[in-house]
């Protein structure tokens, strides 16, 4: 198979669109990302990207501590507004009519209709150039009981939004393919 080589790009699939929370002089505030991810597993931890001139930024340094929320995709055009909006100018809570809940941390806004919300105390925040690299311990996690199947969390139900910059377009989640953890087991029979 033929290759193209690119300039150095961050070309990364999929990318969950989130929405990343924090309060800024004690009043909540929510960005859009495309992207983000696990960092840690024990304990938990979550890395997003933020750049150095949002809003957002400002609350995660004001109180070391940050949400990440999985919108499903009847929120698509919170999202959308969310990422192109800056807080600095506009109450993204009362435009997108977001019901905010606070955990135990009580500084981290989670909102209501994401089926899956992450409250996250700061570890590390790392300088790489045009952004700020977060990575956060997740303190507290919340998924809405309609998105459970056997008290576990269902992808198919909370309906995640994937992002694609390439495009500037958004994507529902795909199907499923195969089983993980047996699939494989097809190559490994004929070691």
């Amino acid at each position: 198979m033929a290759k193209f080589e690119m300039t150095p790009d961050r070309l990364m699939y999929p990318r969950p669109a989130l929405l990343v929370g924090a309060n800024v002089d004690g009043k909540a505030n929510f960005m859009a990302v495309g992207g983000g991810g696990v960092a840690n597993a024990e304990p938990p931890m979550i890395a997003v990207l933020i750049r150095h001139h949002c809003y957002t930024l400002k609350g995660v340094l004001q109180n070391l501590t940050f949400s990440v929320n999985t919108p499903s995709v009847d929120l698509v055009r919170e999202v959308d507004f969310c990422g192109i909006t800056s807080g600095a100018k506009v109450d993204k809570v009362k435009v997108c009519k977001f019901k905010v809940f606070y955990g135990n941390l009580k500084t981290a806004p989670l909102i209501e209709k994401c089926p899956v919300n992450l409250e996250c105390k700061v570890v590390h925040i790392l300088n790489l150039g045009s952004h700020s690299f977060i990575i956060g311990e997740v303190k507290g996690t919340y998924v809405s009981e309609d998105c459970l199947t056997n008290g576990k969390p269902d992808v198919k139900k909370i309906k995640p939004i994937v992002f694609n910059l390439e495009s500037s377009e958004y994507y529902a989640f795909g199907e499923v393919i195969a089983k993980s953890h047996s699939i494989g087991r097809e190559l490994k029979a004929k070691e």
